[in-house]
């Protein structure tokens, strides 16, 4: 197998090139060159986040499920990988770019796994600017079963809501100092290039002053017209918590729904915190 090179240099700081929105011819011969890296920086400036100290730990999780090569006789194989991008990384990959990259593999021959994994490891870790870890399942692989968040859903209160404005506002906390795992399955934003809908599930754990339900529900739904990436609402989620909370420890975790064979599950937290058990939910 022959490795097609990029250039190193090229780094975009827009989506003015990106496939996303694009009509597409799907490759038929391997090309790393269809991954389209954005910066992360001009994102996070708005939130306060300086390049080089960020206050969250965490990674980009996504499972491809379109994933097909063939064996060096020529026979195809299927499995579902599963990439771990670390946030420190100063580049995110358009979600596009990265499935017609896949699937410029699907006539491409292996000598056999670690072959396979070579290749995607050193093609993604080098659009990102950091290395990034893959796994890959058997298609019936127990770890794909579904299981739900953990914690407490707060999507059952009966209130009323016409902001649908990300408004840091709706946050408030009591005196109390509470340590508690909160979920909902509201989270709703938007593609900022094609404008389709990006359904998720969010879970956010802290130790701090008690969030009052009522309010953090009201922030959540907030994102159902907001326009940006999966990575960038879960940022925007953790800074403005840490903002108003002032939790001791925090984490906030979504899980988005796939589309096009990808789904991408974002986290941050504090410093020392880490995400539950690797978990897919049912409507992944």
């Amino acid at each position: 197998m022959s490795t097609i090179p990029r250039d190193p240099h090229h780094r975009p700081d827009t989506l003015t090139d990106a496939p996303l929105g694009r009509e597409s011819d799907y490759p038929e011969r391997y090309d790393a060159q269809l991954l389209f890296p954005i910066e992360r920086a001009a994102n996070r400036k708005p939130l306060g986040i300086e390049e080089g100290a960020l206050p969250f730990v965490g990674e980009d999780e996504w499972h491809a499920f379109e994933l097909s090569w063939l064996t060096p006789r020529g026979k195809p194989c299927v499995a579902v990988a599963r990439f771990r991008l670390p946030a420190s990384s100063p580049r995110l990959i358009e979600s596009k770019s990265w499935k017609l990259y896949l699937n410029s593999l699907n006539q491409t021959r292996f000598a056999g796994h670690d072959e396979l994994i070579e290749t995607l490891k050193r093609d993604l870790s080098e659009a990102a600017g950091a290395e990034l870890s893959v796994e890959i399942l058997a298609v019936d692989d127990a770890e794909l079963n579904p299981r739900p968040l953990p914690g407490e859903c707060i999507d059952d209160q009966d209130i009323e809501i016409s902001d649908y404005t990300p408004s840091p506002e709706h946050l408030s906390v009591s005196d109390e100092i509470v340590e508690e795992t909160l979920t909902s399955h509201l989270l709703k934003s938007n593609c900022p290039v094609t404008g389709q809908p990006d359904w998720g599930s969010v879970m956010i754990r802290y130790r701090g002053p008690r969030l009052d339900r009522e309010g953090l529900l009201r922030y959540i739904v907030g994102y159902r017209q907001h326009q940006d990436f999966h990575e960038h609402c879960v940022e925007h989620i953790f800074m403005d918590l840490m903002d108003k909370a002032r939790p001791e420890r925090l984490l906030v975790l979504a899980r988005y729904v796939r589309r096009g064979g990808l789904d991408i599950s974002p986290w941050r937290g504090t410093p020392g915190e880490a995400p539950p058990t690797p978990l897919r939910l049912a409507r992944q």
